[in-house]
């Protein structure tokens, strides 16, 4: 695996292009404002009524309506959620983009699911930084960055890595190293993280955790502490140093028991249903649900949101958080 840095990355292949930001949210306002930093000639898309444009105006960028920008630039970066591209590319972005130009991602999943297919004259490439939006901005601001994944999936041209690895530069992700991987490896590993661990595992272990707690007369407010609070304490470790430094920084009883109980709550059963999941997204069967999902209104989504929303551990987090005065503050 070749980790690129600041020395293998030159901003002058992107400077004399003309870039679009599509949309300003999280990665959004991230991209079009390191990129505007460093020098580039970029402006922002969006929907004429979207509540963003005053915000990126007031931040010092060009703004245009999402067809507009695509008609000026000859670099397009789609930022929009993954659910709405299709619709916003088919509309108003295929219907500009010329021979040549450039068209990019934060994530690969209407590439590899082939919701959109550019043209084979457009170059195809993907920067992702490893981070949400706002610790791409903070970092690059603080003269750092987080680390970011690249890709190339159509180079007619023959420079479309060049131009990915300025783009990467451009946001301070060479700052912290840059790896080459594919579309298809960072949507499916993606997608497979955040169900099976990050997002579905980690809340459904906390909420277990803390029903089981609650369930044996504990009081609710000494379950969540232990069970969601604390939780930040331990990813910190992970982050850090590993699995290793999380069992040094514990007490010998935390790192024993953790050791001796956490294979029997996650075994070769979970390990299956792990299997199964990542099947899915192979397959396309995630995606299909997903979009499914989103045309039909979402009832399933809203249904299941509601649900977390009521959930006890919600209620008494909330009471607990408003007397953490660091929070109040943030």
């Amino acid at each position: 695996m070749k980790v690129y840095y600041d020395q293998d990355a030159s901003l002058d292949v992107l400077k004399e292009k003309k870039i679009a930001v599509l949309g300003f949210g999280s990665q959004g306002h991230a991209h079009a404002l390191n990129l505007h930093d460093s020098g580039m000639n970029v402006c922002v898309g969006l929907r004429k009524t979207s509540d963003k444009w005053e915000k990126a105006e007031k931040a010092g960028l060009k703004v245009k309506t999402i067809s507009e920008a695509v008609e000026w630039a000859n670099v397009i970066m789609i930022l929009l959620p993954d659910q709405n591209q299709k619709a916003v590319y088919d509309a108003e972005i295929a219907p500009f983009v010329r021979p040549g130009d450039v068209i990019a991602f934060g994530h690969g999943f209407n590439i590899h699911y082939k919701q959109i297919v550019p043209p084979a004259d457009v170059n195809v490439m993907m920067i992702a930084p490893k981070g949400p939006g706002h610790l791409v901005r903070r970092t690059f601001l603080e003269g750092s960055g987080v680390p970011n994944l690249i890709a190339v999936y159509q180079d007619p041209t023959g420079n479309t890595k060049e131009l990915a690895l300025a783009w990467a530069k451009g946001i301070g992700g060479t700052r912290a190293g840059v790896i080459e991987t594919n579309f298809k490896d960072e949507t499916e590993t993606d997608l497979f993280g955040e169900q099976a661990v990050l997002c579905g595992g980690s809340a459904e272990l906390i909420k277990a955790g803390f029903e089981t707690l609650v369930e044996a007369g504990y009081p609710p407010e000494l379950a969540y502490f232990e069970c969601m609070h604390e939780m930040k304490l331990i990813v910190d470790l992970y982050y850090e140093g590993g699995l290793s430094r999380m069992n040094y920084s514990v007490s010998d009883t935390a790192e024993y028991g953790g050791m001796t109980r956490g294979s029997r709550l996650i075994t070769a059963e979970t390990k299956k249903e792990m299997k199964k999941i990542l099947g899915e997204v192979q397959s396309g069967q995630f995606a299909k649900e997903w979009l499914d999902e989103y045309n039909s209104g979402q009832p399933k989504m809203n249904k299941l949101r509601e649900e977390n929303k009521n959930h006890i551990i919600e209620k008494v987090g909330s009471q607990l958080r408003g007397m953490m005065s660091w929070l109040i503050k943030k």
